[in-house]
């Protein structure tokens, strides 16, 4: 794990492949860490000719965490922003997007093809908005554009994620108990490896565990509000993937992004859920490959 400073923090990330290779920047999702993108598959980008580079978001993993803020009374922030106010959080997306661009800088990176699945397809897509020059490519997976009239996630995987998780530290196999259920719950029809997925969380909870920090990620996603008519001027080659069992971001939110960007591909993988299991790795990295290889082509 290395680290390089960016926006005024500190970001851990590691990397796969020749540094002289075209980059692949790698963002994670809400409340995990970058070896959600396992070795794997950062290893299968690497064969292809990539430097495949993986990173953990603020408040995840090695990066910087924000405990002087409190965890986010989400009745709270709800009730503000159903008035039309803006409430006062510690950071947005943006400012998230700020830090992967601060990581490129830091790597001395002018641009870089970028992949973000869930709350990182998120940050992808404002890194491609906000900053078109550092751009090469984008893929966004499981992800959705912040347009309030799209389903909302199913209720009971809702009920799932607001239910109290026990603490690691205290009651280690309830808490993996809990995490695999949800786990199980959203990973879709294809074969969920309760094993691998199970050493994959112990492994998080012992780099860094901060429910916290979590919960200032559902706030920053909270206030960022829609992303459509900033994504209308996206000019980089756009995949969309989604996967049509996802019941955690409904695939009308792939749609939505897909609709959103000029000229964007639209993968559907059937029985897909909001996971990324290894049966697939083949087919998610020959669409990114094929994604980039028209960024080259341009």
């Amino acid at each position: 794990m290395r680290f390089v400073k960016a926006n005024g923090i500190d970001v851990a990330y590691d990397s796969f492949g020749n540094d002289e290779d075209l980059p692949i920047l790698l963002i994670a999702g809400l409340g995990t860490q970058r070896i959600r993108w396992t070795a794997q598959f950062c290893q299968a980008l690497a064969g292809r000719g990539y430097r495949a580079i993986r990173f953990d978001n603020r408040d995840a993993g090695g990066s910087t965490h924000f405990p002087q803020y409190a965890k986010p009374d989400f009745g709270a922030l709800a009730a503000a922003l159903g008035s039309g106010q803006r409430p006062d959080v510690p950071y947005t997306l943006y400012d998230m997007a700020s830090d992967a661009i601060g990581l490129l800088d830091g790597l001395a990176i002018d641009r870089a093809h970028v992949v973000g699945r869930s709350m990182g397809g998120m940050i992808a897509q404002i890194m491609a908005s906000e900053h078109p020059e550092r751009i090469l490519s984008l893929t966004s997976i499981m992800s959705t554009t912040g347009n309030p009239a799209l389903a909302q996630a199913e209720p009971d995987v809702m009920a799932m994620m607001m239910r109290p998780v026990p603490d690691p530290a205290l009651d280690e196999a309830g808490f993996l108990a809990h995490s695999l259920a949800f786990a199980r719950r959203i990973a879709g029809k294809h074969p969920f490896d309760e094993v691998a997925h199970g050493l994959l969380v112990l492994e998080e909870v012992r780099r860094a565990y901060d429910p916290g920090g979590s919960g200032r990620q559902i706030a920053a996603m909270a206030v960022a509000g829609e992303r459509r008519s900033r994504l209308a001027t996206v000019t980089a080659p756009t995949l969309v993937i989604h996967g049509t069992d996802d019941p955690l971001i409904s695939p009308a939110g792939g749609l939505d992004t897909a609709a959103s960007i000029p000229n964007a591909d639209l993968l559907l993988i059937d029985g897909m859920g909001h996971d990324l299991p290894p049966a697939l790795y083949g087919q998610v990295i020959e669409a990114i490959d094929r994604t980039a290889r028209r960024a080259s082509e341009n």
